[in-house]
Order: structure tokens, then sequence, then C-alpha cells
């Protein structure tokens, strides 16, 4: 019999609106909760989208606020540029060896006035604008972020290559040693000494809600490596008002205004030759959604969507296909055979399988519905953690029916996209039900407490 008392406190893995949600029920329901994410910010990727489907809301107002509650609330310890690197014990008695990566800023000096990154030379892609925008090497991934304080990025900081060239470590000229960052600091926040550690927590439950990205264009070969080929992240970021083009919807290689538009569902989704055999779930809803904010935002463009199905099986999602099609989209039923550029203009080759015609078109824009799969690094951390994975690399759950939130490690739940595509209500649905499971869990080695304390 285990001696060791069961240790109600929780941890979370993954700061999207799956892992939010179950932090903030947990820590509702009385009871601490860790919750590590591996970037600067907590946010997901709904915090990237433009609107979202069906009732076209903005996602940064029903994010941000939980996001701020959750840097605010009591019961909550928030770890962000942090991973999970170990654990070990069981259910009730978790020992978690997570790894919190150095900022190179102090963020208890820290304001995060801005100044740092408002002044930095250096000038790297953006990560939360799928590439379509810059970024400065010390920086916060976008103006709302949770928390607002700074990360140094040493892959591009040019005083880290120095530093590094200095110490015979890298080749080539001598990088500037630079510093504006430190010299500019008006609290002096900059610590160039700090270093990752590895920081060691106690749990009886965790969550794993580790979330998606998105398939590799390149894995497609019949769609041409072109900047005018975009995937749904990559555009979304264009319509949004927050995004590199405050909403305006124009070509990356030229700046112009796209007039024809094609939208290509199921590029790697039910395509086992190519891609992977399963539906993403949500390709057909959010191709949909911005080809309309598309017309909203050039009304005398034309935009085209080539499908397989459509699928659109929650609730209000046929009504919003339907009003869709009314704003002039044009659907095609049939696949795309090759994109390639000719020109100024995007040739799409493809076929309309309800009246047997090929169909070519000539467009300004083309957006890639990519399949949906497990973030980067899920399935080395599912290996860390014992969890078993399906053939997807999306996380085993212990029966699809009647235990869907349970892994086949006692007190690890799931939710979101790392149990499989999914929209954000049944994301924000498991991220509820990973959270009551865990309160269960609570609740019943009080009342075992209980039991052994009248014996």
């Amino acid at each position: 019999m285990n001696n060791k008392p069961f240790i109600k406190r929780a941890l979370v893995i993954g700061g999207g609106i799956a892992g939010i949600q179950a932090v903030l029920d947990i820590a509702d329901g009385g009871y601490e909760v860790i919750l590590v994410e591996r970037s600067p910010s907590i946010g997901g990727h709904m915090i990237q989208y433009a609107e979202v489907f069906p009732t076209l809301d903005c996602p940064q107002c029903i994010m941000t606020p939980k996001m701020v509650e959750i840097a605010q609330h009591p019961n909550i310890k928030l770890m962000t540029y942090a991973e999970v690197q170990k654990l070990n014990g069981s259910a009730g008695n978790f020992e978690v060896e997570i790894l919190q990566k150095a900022r190179k800023v102090d963020v208890k000096k820290c304001t995060g006035c801005g100044t740092c990154w408002q002044k930095c030379p250096e000038k790297v892609s953006s990560e939360f604008n799928a590439g379509m925008a810059k970024r400065t090497a010390v920086y916060i991934p976008f103006p709302q972020a949770v928390p607002a304080k700074p990360v140094i990025d040493t892959e591009h900081c040019r005083y880290i290559h120095y530093q590094q060239y200095m110490a015979g470590k890298r080749e080539g000229k001598k990088p500037p040693e630079c510093r504006i960052c430190e010299k500019l600091c008006p609290v002096g926040a900059i610590d160039w000494e700090q270093h990752d550690e590895i920081v060691k927590e106690k749990v009886g439950a965790i969550v794993v809600a580790t979330g998606f990205d998105l398939m590799p264009v390149s894995r497609i070969p019949e769609y041409a490596d072109d900047p005018d080929v975009l995937n749904g992240i990559q555009f979304e970021r264009l319509l949004s008002p927050g995004g590199p083009t405050a909403g305006v919807v124009i070509r990356p290689s030229d700046g112009k205004t796209p007039k024809e538009v094609v939208f290509i569902s199921c590029c790697g989704s039910r395509d086992p030759e190519h891609g992977v055999p399963y539906c993403s779930r949500v390709c057909c809803m959010y191709l949909a959604k911005q080809a309309l904010l598309y017309k909203h935002a050039v009304p005398d463009g034309q935009a085209y969507v080539f499908y397989i199905d459509i699928r659109s099986t929650g609730k209000g999602y046929e009504e919003f296909i339907q009003r869709v099609v009314e704003d002039g989209v044009l659907y095609l039923r049939g696949k795309v055979s090759r994109v390639f550029r000719e020109g100024d203009k995007l040739r799409v080759y493809g076929a309309d399988t309800l009246s047997g015609k090929r169909v070519e078109i000539a467009a300004d824009l083309v957006v890639l519905g990519m399949a949906v799969m497990p973030s980067d690094g899920t399935k080395e951390l599912l290996i860390k953690l014992g969890i078993a994975f399906d053939e997807a690399g999306f996380v085993a759950e212990s029966h699809a029916k009647f235990r869907p939130l349970e892994t086949n490690v006692p007190g690890i739940f799931v939710a979101g996209m790392a149990q499989g595509a999914k929209d954000i209500p049944d994301s924000v649905a498991q991220g509820s039900g990973a959270a009551g499971r865990v309160l269960t869990l609570f609740a019943q080695s009080a009342s075992a407490d209980k039991a052994l304390a009248v014996v």
C-alpha cells in the first residue's frame, strides 16, 4: 500500500484554449495548478485567428480575459517558455522535471515597456504571424501576450552571436556586439548571465493539452513553393485586424489586392498516399469562413473552394456554409491536381466531378487547407510521460466512447487537439471535462483520507 500523501495539485501541459479552460476550471475548483507552455506566451493557435466560425466572434475578445485571469489567479502558477522533461511516480504522487528556458530578461524587474523590442535592430521571421511578418530578436509574440515580458531569441541575438564568436564557438565574420536592449532598458532587466534551469514539481494529476500544427506544405509536391501559396494560418494573419497588414488582404509577392483566390480543402487530409488518412474536421469550416471574410474585405473579388465533401457537423455549421454560398463563393466539387506559377498568376488545374469538366483558374492567391497534425514535439513528450499514442501521433484514449479523456497512465488526462482533430467548442468542452476528471480524482482521494482517519 502506498503511504505517501495524495498531492492535490495539478499540472496542465499546453496553453491553448483546451489547456486554458482546464487550468481555470481546476483553479476555480479550489486547487493549485501549474500551467506549462513551451512558447513565450499562452494563447495557442486560437489567438492567431481573425474570427471564429460560425458566429464570426473575435477570438482575442474571448481569449484575452481568460489569459489575464490565469496570470492573476492565486491558485495558478504560470510557466511559459518551459517544457516538461521527465516524469516519475504515479497518480497522486507524480514528480515532474520542467526545463525553464532562460529568457535573458529578469521578469521581476521588467515592466513590459517595450523599449527593448522597439529598438532591437535584428529582424527575423515571426512565428506568431506564421512568417507573414518580421519580429525582433528580443520580443513578445503579440501585443496581448501573457506574460507581457519579452524573451531574447538566442539563435538570432547579435550579442549572443558576438559572445559565441569571442569564445571560438562561431566562425565567419565578427558579429557586432550590439547590446542596444541592455543600454536602453530603463530598469536594467536584461540579464545575459541567466541560464536554463530544471524546476522540480510534485503534482497529483496531469492534463495533456499540447494542441496541433499544420502539415508542412512541402509534403504535397503538387502545390507550388510560392509566396502566394499560403496555408490557413498564414491567410488568417492577413485577414486579422491585428495582423501584419491590419486586415488588408494583399498578395505577399507584390502587395497587390488579389481578385481571384482559390481555397483548396483536404490538403493532406484523407490522403494516405501523400498525407494522413483521417479527416482534419475543421478545414471545411475555416476555409468557408476565410472565403467569406475575403469577400467582405474584397467585395469585387471572387473566391473558389475546391472540396471533396463538405463536412459541417457542428451547431450552426451547415447554415454557415449556406450563407457563404449565398454570398457568392463558388464551390467546386473535385480535387486540384496541380498549382504552378505562370507569369504573375497561379495556374490551378482541377476538376469539377459534378459536371465532369476540367477546371482551370488563373488565381492571384491560393490558400491550402493543410491537414491538422499533433504539435511538434508531442510524440517525444508522450514517450517521456509513458502515454500511448496512435499511428498519427495523437494521444490514444483509454476508450473512445466511455473514457475519452483518460490515457493509459492513471492520473493523466487529455484534452483538445492532443487527442485528435476537433474544433474550438469541442476543445473547450474537453478542457472542462479533463478538469472535471482531475477534480473527481482529488475528491475521491479526500474521501479516502477521511475514511482512513475514521478507521
